[in-house]
């Protein structure tokens, strides 16, 4: 039996590069936002309020439902928390993203 092996589990759910490029992109950026949810040790109210969302949505934010959110949406929300990504270029030729929180 052949035995199928991927970079980014996102190319085993479509076939298309982009979408699955998408996906991980949304899926970091998600992930990031738990992680600050959890550091801060907010409780849904505390995300409900700080993002200006209803209780609803941070349960679909907090449960991975990364289809029902879009990158621009997922970066506003990093946006309303002070928090921006910075990509840079590093000296051994990779892309690398820094999570800077606002002054």
């Amino acid at each position: 039996m052949e035995r199928l092996a991927f970079d980014n589990i996102f190319e085993a759910v479509t076939d298309d590069p982009i979408e699955a490029a998408d996906l991980r992109f949304r899926s970091d950026l998600l992930t990031t936002l738990v992680a600050i949810f959890e550091d801060r040790k907010w409780k849904q109210s505390d995300i409900a309020t700080a993002l200006d969302i209803p209780q609803p949505r941070v349960s679909e934010l907090m449960r991975g439902k990364i289809q029902l959110f879009s990158a621009d949406k997922l970066i506003g929300y990093l946006a309303k928390l002070g928090v921006r990504l910075r990509p840079s270029f590093s000296a051994e030729h990779r892309v690398v993203c820094d999570v800077i929180e606002a002054a």
